[in-house]
């Protein structure tokens, strides 16, 4: 696949909605739709079309080693006037391959992205750690550069990012940022997040939080004084808690356990789910926004599962909603189907009998 005919087949993808392409050997190029890998209709890919795909990709990398050698490298891939891919080349039976996600010019809003105000409140938090957490592809790059760009329209402040790679490009409106990506600029998370401290942030927004290593500096920079935002790969956030804490050692979790109830300034869990109409998709989230309450149910493990009901009871208070609370807001506006909220509900049965006193 040559250079243009493969850009022509990029924009042909993101025109049609797909949020991955997907190029592998013995197989045509399919794209992810609604949720959906969809092969596309021409013949299967050949070693040398990926080989090709894989050297198109290279040159906008800072890889060093010879295409022969690669076995996975992690990338981004610009196109003009269509955006910004997230790419990873890989192995596959001997042959390479590659997936890329699509990354839009424009930086969605909470409106655009169908997330409550409440995230503009949390945005304005001076100090504290706030997670966005669910499962690959829910979305939440997409709501932590909403948070990122909502404080630089907003604020006068220095906003560190330390991704893997650079997603979302942000350019200085009120805030001056900084972008930084594991590879080219620094070689890992943890010693770019120790490099950030001595760089005068006031936001700093890491990837991922991967490790212990990088999970304790990130407390430690909200500890003092800075505002941190990242992500986890769980459901809610009382699986985000208890993650975060069994990363440690069981003799330093009593301690991680109070710092995090300290600095957890709030969460948001989401999922994409398949849009009524067929087209598209929307999400669903599960607000929490600490307090007194929370706090003492992070220190106390027999009671952090209590976070859920807080979360309902809170909702006209604080802003914040379980993640059932905001499927039966989506059912009543007619983005989800009753058989799609069912399916996606914590607790199927019980989210059954509440559809029938509703």
């Amino acid at each position: 696949m040559e250079l243009a005919t493969f850009n022509q087949f990029l924009t042909a993808a993101v025109k049609n909605g797909a949020s991955d392409v997907h190029f592998k050997v013995g197989a045509a190029p399919a794209l992810r739709v609604n949720g959906q890998l969809l092969p596309v209709k021409v013949p299967a890919l050949q070693p040398e079309d990926t080989a090709r795909i894989a050297k198109h990709l290279l040159t906008q990398s800072r890889y060093k080693g010879t295409i022969e050698d690669l076995q996975d490298w992690d990338t981004s891939y610009p196109l003009d006037g269509v955006g910004r891919f997230r790419a990873n080349i890989f192995r596959n039976k001997g042959h390479l391959g590659a997936v890329m996600r699509s990354i839009p010019l424009v930086i969605p809003d909470f409106a655009k992205l169908g997330l409550p105000k409440v995230l503009e409140k949390m945005s304005q938090e001076d100090r504290g750690l706030i997670l966005v957490t669910g499962v690959t592809g829910s979305g939440k790059s997409s709501t932590l550069a909403a948070m990122v760009n909502y404080i630089n329209q907003h604020y006068r402040k220095h906003v560190v990012t330390i991704e893997d790679p650079i997603e979302f490009v942000h350019e200085d409106k009120f805030s001056r940022m900084m972008q930084r990506e594991i590879g080219p600029d620094t070689p890992d998370f943890g010693k770019a997040l120790r490099a950030a401290m001595r760089q005068d942030p006031d936001v700093i927004l890491v990837g991922e939080m991967r490790d212990a290593e990088t999970i304790e500096i990130a407390i430690k920079a909200a500890e003092t004084g800075h505002l941190v935002l990242s992500t986890v790969h769980t459901q809610d956030a009382y699986r985000t808690i208890n993650r975060i804490i069994g990363v440690f050692p069981h003799e330093a979790q009593t301690g991680v356990r109070n710092r995090l109830a300290e600095n957890l300034r709030g969460s948001i869990s989401q999922r994409l789910l398949p849009h009524a109409s067929g087209k598209g998709r929307v999400v669903a989230a599960e607000i929490m926004v600490s307090n007194i309450s929370v706090v003492e149910f992070i220190k106390d493990p027999a009671r952090t599962h209590e976070i859920k009901d807080f979360c309902e009871r809170s909702h006209d208070i604080l802003g914040t909603q379980s993640f059932d609370q905001h499927l039966v807001q989506l059912l009543r506006a007619g983005q989800i189907t009753v058989e799609v909220a069912k399916e996606a509900s914590s607790n199927p049965s019980d989210f059954e009998r509440a559809l029938a006193f509703d």
